[in-house]
This record gives structure tokens, C-alpha cells and sequence, in this order.
């Protein structure tokens, strides 16, 4: 039926998926004698497994309780896909959790095969993984709290913080916790506005879950929801507008969630960030420019540039010292929001 070392492997997993197996039911299930089945015993006592019990022919084994071997059988493909999600969490914005992935990547290397290990290596060192700078880092503790409450289908209730309103006290029913566009969000019942409302996880501090229990409606479908509601530039204005090119002296992570990905193609360049895209109101993305509080140079087109200079007529006109706008390959700063 087995060599001999499958059949240890069997007897293992007979004893933990029961409370107590027999001499007899494991001989029978091995298609061996009983003497045989104590042999196989003595030999997982002597790999350190806790089996307790009678060696007898008519004896019960257990496994002592509270342990469980975990399974360290993974075919290639499953080894890599463990190992390239290991290295992909900080994609999610989980950077929290980097030091334990480098613990269970260390864990899974030494379950390995030698062979297989070499293989998910060689194909891991052949992979690189960037992650967006718009990508918004989360607090793991606070969306495994989240993740248990949803679960529960229990209410929470945190202080969420928006640049829209001062910071509340909001307590919601949660449905789904999703990833998109970069940031973690939960939605659910809002009890302040009696209505479906999403939150970012990044705006959320002092989560608490409290016992009261809710039911979620069935089949609920969060990433509907938030996409239905997220604001999106029409379809039919990703190819209009003039084509913009402007170079900003912030590096991309500084810039994270501040310029909008949308139809814009961003880039590390000379310490700073290439923008580009189009737009098709160059008269609202010039006073967005100067919102953004560093120096720019603007490389095209030439209509932004008479935009700022429109811009910089009225500022004068209201007494803005400095108006006038920028130049063509000059920069520009501007205190105020954008």
C-alpha cells in the first residue's frame, strides 16, 4: 500500500484528525500488523511527537493535547504562491507586517526540500514587485480588529478623522473590508447618518468592538458599492485635453494622495516626480499645481503656461504680492491649499 515512511505519515494524520485511534483500527487502515502499528509509534516518539497511549494490542494513541503539526508537504506552485504573497504584503500597505513575513519566509524555506527550495528562490530572485507610491500604509493591528469584528458581525466604533469634517466618534456595522486604489476601506451602516457609508482604515483611530451584533444583508457587494461612489474622470475625457508634462520637486512618496493616478502617469525623475497626462481644464490644474506646496517646472504645454499667467494677473489684482506667474522652465510656490 505505502513504504514505510508514508506509513508513519498516515499514522500522524489518523491521530490528529481523531480524539483516539486503536492498535487495531490503525492496522487495519495501514493494511499492517499490530506490532508493526507499535513500531510506527515508537518511531513518531522518537521524531519528538507527543503520542500517548498504550503500546498493547489492544491499546488507544493520542496526541497530546494542544498539539497540531502543521502540514509541511507543498508542491512547487504552492510554495511559490506562499512565498511571492509573503513578499507582496507590503503592496497592501501592511508594511507592519514585513517582520513577520520574514519570519514565516524563513519557516517556509526551511520546510522545504533543498531541491524545491533552490527552485522558489531561483524564481522569487527573477521576480521584482514595486509597489505604488500611492499605496496608503495601514495599521495591521487595527484591521485584524476589524477583520474579527466583521466577522462577528460585530458593531465597532472609532474616531475617523476626514479632510472634509473635524474628527468624529462613528459607530457602524461593518459588512466587507476591501483594498483599492491603494488604501484599505470598510463598509457598512453608518449609525451617525442611518445610511451605507464607507471609511478609510488610514482615517481611523481608537477602533473599538463592541458586543452589540448586527446582520449584514446577504451577498453584499462592497467593491460595487465603493466603486459606484469613488469620484472618476469620464471615460470620454482620457483621450482629450492637451497633453501635460510637468516635472515637481517632491519625490513620489511625498505626493501620495495628493495628485490623482487617474489617467496620470507618475515617475521618479531627478530626485523628484514626472507628471503626466491630460486635462482638460487647464484653468482649475494650474491653482492644483501651486496647491501641492513645492517648486515645478512646467514643460508643456504652452496653454498651462498662459494659465499661470492668467493666475497671476488676478493676483495681482487682489494685492497677492508675487504675482505674475511662472515662466517657461522656471518653478513656482504658493502657500495656500490646493
Amino acid at each position: 500500500m505505502y513504504d514505510p515512511s508514508m506509513r508513519v505519515l498516515t499514522v500522524l494524520e489518523l491521530l490528529q484528525a481523531r480524539e483516539s485511534v486503536t492498535g487495531a483500527e490503525l492496522a487495519r487502515a495501514l493494511e499492517v500488523s499490530p506490532r508493526t502499528v507499535q513500531r510506527y509509534i515508537a518511531r513518531l516518539q522518537d521524531l519528538g511527537i507527543p503520542v500517548e497511549g498504550r503500546r498493547g494490542v489492544g491499546g488507544a494513541y493520542t496526541l497530546k493535547p494542544g498539539f497540531r503539526l502543521p502540514p509541511l508537504m507543498f508542491t512547487g506552485e504552492e510554495a511559490l504562491s506562499l512565498a511571492l504573497g509573503l513578499r507582496a504584503l507590503h503592496l497592501l500597505g501592511l508594511d507592519a507586517l514585513a517582520p513577520a513575513a520574514h519570519a514565516a519566509s524563513a519557516k517556509l524555506a526551511r520546510t522545504l526540500p533543498h531541491a524545491l527550495r533552490q527552485t522558489v528562490q531561483a524564481l522569487e530572485s527573477a521576480v521584482q514587485l514595486d509597489a505604488s507610491p500611492w499605496v496608503v500604509s495601514t495599521d495591521a493591528a487595527l484591521l485584524s480588529a476589524l477583520l474579527g469584528a466583521v466577522n462577528a458581525a460585530q458593531t465597532v466604533e472609532f474616531l475617523y478623522t476626514s479632510p472634509k469634517s473635524p474628527a468624529q466618534t462613528r459607530r457602524v456595522d461593518v459588512y466587507r473590508a476591501l483594498h483599492l486604489d491603494g488604501r484599505w476601506y470598510a463598509v457598512g451602516r453608518c449609525h451617525l447618518r442611518d445610511a451605507l457609508r464607507s471609511f478609510r482604515l488610514d482615517r481611523m483611530t481608537g477602533l473599538q468592538v463592541l458586543d452589540e451584533i448586527f446582520t449584514a444583508p446577504p451577498d453584499f457587494n462592497a467593491l460595487a458599492y465603493l466603486r459606484s461612489i469613488l469620484p472618476a474622470p469620464a471615460p470620454a475625457l482620457q483621450n482629450s485635453g492637451p497633453q501635460i508634462s510637468v516635472w515637481l520637486a517632491a519625490p513620489p512618496e511625498e505626493l501620495r494622495g495628493r495628485v490623482s493616478v487617474w489617467f496620470t502617469q507618475i515617475s521618479a525623475e531627478a530626485g523628484g516626480t514626472r507628471l503626466r497626462g491630460r486635462r482638460e481644464n487647464l484653468a482649475h490644474f494650474a491653482p492644483f499645481l501651486l496647491g501641492l506646496d513645492c517648486d515645478f517646472r512646467v514643460d508643456s504645454p504652452p496653454e498651462l503656461l498662459a494659465a499661470f499667467a492668467r493666475l497671476g494677473v488676478r493676483c495681482a489684482a487682489v494685492g497677492v504680492p508675487g504675482g505674475g506667474g511662472p515662466k517657461n522652465g522656471g518653478t513656482a510656490r504658493e502657500k495656500t491649499g490646493g
